[in-house]
């Protein structure tokens, strides 16, 4: 991603629409939930940014393309490539999501993460992950969808880290369903790990800017079956990792006979 940015006039495009949009949104969370005093309202602010994820990701060259059924109740475990993720999941149902700590404080993206019902997690602190499983409860049993990133750390994309329980631990003791999700990506004129992908040292305003500069960008969202009753948080996780790993080969294994069958004399 070093050197000059390419497309400038894409980016110049893309970067006011995002402002503009995200913007607006903003300002409406400012008059129709802080004024008021629903800001803190699982159920509204979950809505808001499935709201302004749908008429955000378009204007950036993002598509969201999603198979199998958003789930309705209870939790959600997802692979992880970096911070577009969340919107990406979000255009798909209102959700709240559990996110790194450090995201509260970006420049920008920190305040409609906030808007947006986040709970933040400091991952190093191990009785503020206590905390933070104790506020999914209430989340849940309101109503609304509660989608964590067990990997604890995001990748390239080409492997799913394994998984690990803690936040788990309220699905396991009430027995909600969990959805296993699967997330990936096609560029059309670059590298998903490169690209898209939010990992090793990279930095925010370089990668948002490089990915702004791409034609087209495809998210695609794979929904698992709901896995309930299993009351052991670290057997859940082992469970859903399979199961997030079998939509990634499915998926993979879709791609590879879709390029055969175009590749087959007719």
């Amino acid at each position: 991603m070093g050197g000059a940015l390419r497309h400038p006039v894409r980016v110049a495009r893309r970067l006011a629409a995002f402002v503009g949009v995200t913007g607006a949104g903003l300002l409406e969370h400012a008059l129709r939930l802080r004024l008021r005093g629903r800001a803190r309202d699982a159920r509204e602010c979950a809505a808001w940014v499935h709201r302004w994820s749908r008429r955000t990701l378009p204007r950036v060259g993002i598509e969201c393309v999603w198979e199998g059924t958003p789930p309705e109740h209870g939790m959600a475990v997802s692979n992880h490539l970096g911070y577009i993720d969340i919107p990406l999941l979000a255009t798909t149902r209102p959700m709240v999501f559990v996110s790194k700590a450090e995201v509260r404080w970006w420049p920008y993206v920190g305040s409609l993460a906030r808007c947006a019902g986040t709970l933040f997690l400091k991952r190093e602190a191990r009785g503020h992950v206590a905390e933070v499983v104790e506020r999914i409860a209430p989340v849940v049993e309101g109503g609304t969808v509660v989608t964590i990133f067990p990997e604890g750390t995001s990748s390239g994309g080409d492997t799913v880290l394994p998984f690990r329980s803690p936040l788990l631990a309220p699905a396991a003791r009430c027995g909600w369903p969990v959805t296993p999700v699967w997330i990936g990506y096609e560029v059309e004129d670059g590298v998903v790990s490169e690209d898209v992908a939010y990992w090793r040292d990279m930095t925010f305003a370089p990668h948002f800017l490089n990915m702004l500069s791409r034609r087209r960008i495809v998210g695609r969202v794979v929904f698992g079956e709901p896995v309930s009753g299993i009351r052991d948080r670290k057997e859940l996780a082992r469970r859903l990792h399979a199961e997030v790993c079998a939509l990634a080969q499915r998926r993979v294994s879709a791609i590879r006979a879709s390029d055969t069958c175009a590749g087959a004399p007719i």
